[in-house]
């Protein structure tokens, strides 16, 4: 931490020179690792100057026999040691994309209605997930299944450290429970595959429109009569990679195509850091179908509840609290095996 607040400081000195801004590019990576750094140090000290708050004036609350002062304090240091915890877990996320905003995209798998359901429940999970957190949740692209659920559904998540905590979520999640779409009540078992993308904003990624094949489709879904009357919607396949990516949450095709283009660039980009750290591409970047013997993750409704992961072992009976977005467990067992 130390380390971190001199750094804070030097950068702090380079701002202030009056020529800082001649070179706007140079100026502009100057703030960004001192706005990343900051993340760091501000919480950090926020939670000291309350710490050393309360160690001072408890004692004497304690000897005044103010009960009440007393238990407020006490809140003060729990709520104090939670935040805690959340930088000791944000301490795991040092790799180079850690600290980006994510595009977080669910698809069904093997099972037809009932993996479209399945979709849908974890499209929701996520949403509550992000929410718990605080975090900006824009849909930039969904499409219904045909009976029920949806098919697929891309998320973009915008905080601090999203795609950090979101990478965990990467893979195959497997449902069991007695299907609502089956009229003799028998248990299915859903699949459906989470991929997670870090947004790369800050690189420019160089693309050959060659390589590029657009397909413009009807929009379909909320949107208003506009979305649903036009070819409004946008599809693209890198050819070389075989990477798709579609949008279809903004007015005007051109505004879709310049969404979809961010994405497939940030899907690039990651494919190249993935390939050079060892370490990032462990966590999961190999494509796995969408079925048996892939899942990272085991949710199951009956006979008993339960949700295990498959790669920690980690376990909780209470299956709703995870569906309402209680998945910090998983996610920070995740986070302490890649070390």
């Amino acid at each position: 931490m130390a380390s971190k607040e001199a750094k804070v400081r030097e950068l702090e000195e380079q701002m202030a020179l009056p020529n800082f801004w001649d070179n706007q590019d140079a100026a502009q990576l100057v703030i960004q690792k001192s706005n990343e750094l900051k993340l760091w140090t501000v919480p950090y000290q926020e939670l000291k100057g309350r710490f050393n708050d309360v160690k001072e004036i408890l004692p004497e609350a304690i000897e005044l026999g103010d009960g009440e002062l007393v238990h407020d304090l006490m809140q003060s240091l729990n709520d104090i040691d939670a935040k805690l915890a959340d930088l000791e877990v944000r301490k795991m996320l040092s790799g180079e994309l850690d600290a980006k905003d994510c595009y977080l995209e669910i698809n069904a798998g093997a099972g037809g209605t009932e993996s479209c359901d399945w979709a849908l429940m974890l499209s929701r999970m996520y949403q509550r997930y992000a929410s718990r957190k605080g975090w900006k949740v824009e849909i930039i692209d969904r499409l219904d299944g045909d009976v029920a659920g949806i098919k697929n559904i891309t998320f973009r998540f915008s905080a601090p450290f999203a795609f950090g905590y979101c990478k965990s979520e990467k893979g195959v999640h497997r449902l069991v429970r007695i299907s609502p779409f089956d009229s003799n009540a028998r248990r299915h078992t859903s699949f459906a595959s989470v991929d997670v993308t870090p947004i790369v904003e800050d690189v420019q990624v160089n693309v050959n429109p060659e390589d590029i094949k657009v397909d413009t489709y009807r929009a379909s879904g909320a949107g208003g009569q506009h979305v649903n009357k036009t070819d409004s919607a946008v599809r693209m396949t890198h050819i070389p990679t075989g990477i798709v990516v579609s949008c279809q949450s903004e007015r005007s095709q051109i505004q879709n195509r310049e969404t979809c283009m961010k994405m497939l660039q940030s899907k690039l980009y990651e494919k190249e850091v993935n390939e050079r750290e060892a370490k990032i591409s462990a966590m999961g970047g190999e494509k796995k179908d969408i079925a048996w013997g892939s899942q990272i993750r085991n949710y199951v409704f009956q006979p008993y509840t339960l949700v295990k992961d498959t790669r920690t072992k980690v376990e909780k009976g209470d299956i709703e609290a995870v569906m309402d977005g209680d998945i910090d467990d998983f996610v920070t067992a995740f986070l302490k095996e890649l070390g």
